[in-house]
């Protein structure tokens, strides 16, 4: 069945850390194909390859071997201007920790990306995205945890990127506010089209996607795909 046009494609790829007997060998040989618009959602215990994945793919990090394509663009092939041009333009960041700036306010921590990105929304039209248009001019200590994540997930793609890379985004919150963040995620993947990746330790979270891989010691271990997605509020926690 075609997906749709691929938007990353690795071959073999390899990550390790050190040599000899001693190295680490955080990715081996992955090989994988995601679709443009598409939520893939990234399974595995701590270790298992799927941050040091991320990381490569999001141009934070260099693979040791293999190939990795961000359309027609050979991400392993780019040197470090080319990854943080890539990143600019292309890609966004969603933690498990906000950062952000305590001394701002929920619209100046958007604006923060929106005066340096060269096709901005604004920071309204991206807290609106996730919910917030009330809160816009609270300062993160008038926020709950789940508001001051949403703020950041506004933050990420108030650039537009093509590509949204979220690591643990639910980490450190309870379910219900984490079905409320998960519920902004697949707002922004439905209605905006942005192409999503999600690492997390709950595996109920894999309901919610198009496709889920599972990693264990650096390789996929099982790729497969939702014929149904279900929404965050139709998840059982």
């Amino acid at each position: 069945m075609d997906h749709g046009e691929a938007i990353y494609r690795t071959v073999g790829l390899t990550k390790s850390y050190g040599e000899g007997a001693t190295a680490v060998h955080a990715l081996r040989g992955v090989d994988l194909t995601v679709h443009k618009g598409e939520m893939l959602v990234l399974l595995g215990p701590s270790g298992s390859g799927k941050s040091t994945l991320l990381n490569i793919l999001g141009g934070l990090d260099t693979a040791t071997s293999g190939q990795a394509w961000f359309g027609d663009l050979e991400l392993t092939a780019l040197d470090a201007d080319g990854l943080t041009e890539y990143r600019r333009a292309s890609i966004g960041f969603v933690f498990q920790f906000y950062n952000l700036i305590a001394s701002l306010t929920a619209r100046e921590n958007v604006q923060l990306i929106t005066d340096i990105a060269e096709a901005p929304m604004s920071p309204e039209e991206a807290l609106a995205l996730v919910g917030l248009e009330d809160r816009l001019d609270h300062f993160p200590a008038q926020l709950s945890g789940g508001e001051q994540q949403r703020v950041a997930i506004a933050r990420a793609i108030a650039k537009c990127p093509a590509v949204l890379l979220c690591d643990e985004p639910t980490g450190a919150l309870d379910s219900a506010t984490g079905a409320r963040v998960l519920s902004a995620l697949d707002t922004i993947n439905r209605g905006v089209g942005t192409t999503m990746f999600i690492i997390t330790h709950n595996a109920v979270i894999a309901d919610m996607a198009d496709e889920v891989v599972r990693f264990a010691d650096g390789a996929i271990a099982s790729h497969s795909r939702n014929t149904v997605r279900r929404s965050p509020a139709e998840l059982s926690w």
